[in-house]
């Protein structure tokens, strides 16, 4: 290839990428007739300007292979050098993107004057003027809170009346209050398979303390309780009961939610009831906790296979895990008996029903197969918060539904030696109710009921009972 072509292919490229190319060396360098060229300070200037022509021929040049066909474009303007008095730079060349002000931006609106008003005679604007007050309003919506989304409306112009202005005002302050409640909600109260702050400090005391090992996670969640599996420490005090290798921790939820109905079983029992403030759930949630630590305590001594109680702290409660290597024991319910250890099962449970109703002096009031757990061969009692003494206004009321459970359980599985709930209740109680239907059962019952609170009402209340030796230590820090 001769030198002539290359330079001809050179030449036809330069052209194709700048084809704007501003000829800066044709003509005079220096054009006027009339120009003085004995000053050296106006040659000085000549030639700066036209350096500064050609350099803003090639800055142009370079902007405009840096964009492209690009869409969006980038302006190389503030780096130009053309003199305020040059004037080849027409109008028409330079567009808004090249100015410091941005049309699109809106311009807030202008204050009145402290006098209250702007101009004169017809052309009078007060500071109650419609439009003025409108434009202010939509303004101020730019205090409110973050999470209130206002959007433009300085930009689309938007003029609120004070009615609506109040009204979003109000709106926008009730909005903020709803979500710091439902924050303080969120940080106060125990939730699904979590718990909440002060309750994670609690549990950290213990484990600093060394009464628990460690903490593994959550086992079980229920309508009223969250329960979780720790390993066991060592006593902090000589006095205290030897803590099992593994422990169960049941946390009470601090809302009343998910389970409403639980002032039926603590109001009206003797034990708690000039201490019980429907008004203040805290106090419930701890009353309910130290009520199943009572009634766990009651049922140890009497011999009745239940959770160990090693401490109460306010609303946690740690027990004896019924269960090994993490693993808790399946529920009645869960678990696949043969005809012999189910027939076994229910023998277990009735003696069981027997004892706690004539030794402890208490009706499990929840009994069924999803409160009943199986291990090592026998039947294991849990969840006795709700249990209440036979002489509660429905204390009846609640071990006739608890024999309806177990009976109807038994039946189902197939033990033919199950008693019907009528006879249950007869055999657990020793009331010897005689009635031909289940109508008239129950309404021999609430007689009963009757009867007892008119005599307790007479009497006045009982005095309580709990055993003062064997109780796990209670601390309300």
């Amino acid at each position: 290839m001769s030198e002539q072509l290359a330079k001809e292919l050179q030449l036809e490229e330069e052209n194709a990428a700048f084809p704007e190319v501003v000829a800066v060396a044709e003509g005079p360098f220096i054009t006027g007739e009339n120009i003085d060229t004995s000053s050296d300070l106006m040659l000085a200037q000549m030639l700066q300007m036209e350096f500064d022509r050609e350099y803003d021929a090639q800055l142009r040049r370079e902007e405009k292979k840096f964009n492209g066909d690009s869409k969006v474009s980038i302006s190389f303007e503030n780096y130009r050098k053309v003199h305020p008095f040059d004037s080849d730079s027409s109008e028409d060349e330079v567009d808004w993107q090249d100015t410091r002000h941005d049309p699109y931006r809106a311009d807030k609106p202008t204050t009145t004057p402290k006098k209250g008003f702007i101009g004169k005679g017809k052309d009078i604007t007060t500071k109650h003027d419609e439009v003025v007050c409108g434009r202010k309003n939509t303004a101020r919506m730019e205090n409110f809170a973050p999470e209130f989304q206002v959007g433009d409306g300085i930009g689309m112009d938007l003029k609120l009346s004070n009615q609506v202005f109040n009204a979003l005002k109000q709106h926008a302050y009730s909005e903020e209050r709803r979500s710091a409640r439902l924050h303080e909600k969120k940080e106060h109260s125990t939730a699904e398979k979590a718990v909440d702050p002060k309750t994670r400090l609690l549990l950290y005391k213990m484990v600093n303390a060394g009464m628990l090992e460690t903490i593994t996670g959550c086992i079980s969640t229920g309508k009223e309780s969250v329960v979780f599996h720790a390993y066991g420490g060592k006593s902090t005090n000589e006095d205290d009961k030897v803590i099992p290798p593994e422990c169960a921790i049941k946390v009470f939820k601090t809302t009343l939610n998910e389970f409403k109905n639980r002032d039926k079983y603590i109001k009206d029992d003797y034990r708690f009831k000039d201490r019980f403030s429907k008004l203040n759930p805290r106090k419930i949630i701890r009353m309910w906790a130290e009520k199943e630590m009572h009634n766990l305590t009651r049922m140890q001594n009497a011999g009745i296979p239940c959770p160990q109680v090693v401490i109460l702290k306010k609303h946690v409660l740690v027990m004896s895990f019924i269960g090994q290597d993490q693993v808790p024991a399946p529920k009645l319910k869960d678990v696949k008996l043969s005809s012999e250890d189910m027939k076994k099962a229910y023998y277990q449970i009735l003696n069981m029903m027997q004892r706690l109703y004539k030794e402890c002096s208490l009706v499990h009031a929840d009994l069924s197969e999803y409160n009943m757990l199986w291990h090592d061969g026998k039947v294991w009692l849990i969840d006795v918060s709700q249990s209440v003494e036979p002489t509660h206004p429905h204390g009846l009321e609640f071990l006739f539904r608890d024999c309806r459970n177990v009976s109807q359980f038994f039946q189902k599985g197939g033990v033919t030696e199950a008693l019907n709930e009528r006879e249950l209740f007869n055999a657990v109680s020793d009331l010897n109710i005689a009635a031909d239907n289940e109508v008239d059962f129950q309404a021999e019952i609430e007689a009963l009921e009757k009867v007892n609170e008119d005599h307790v009402q007479k009497h006045g209340k009982k005095v309580s009972a709990f055993p003062s030796d064997g109780d796990p230590p209670i601390y309300d820090e």
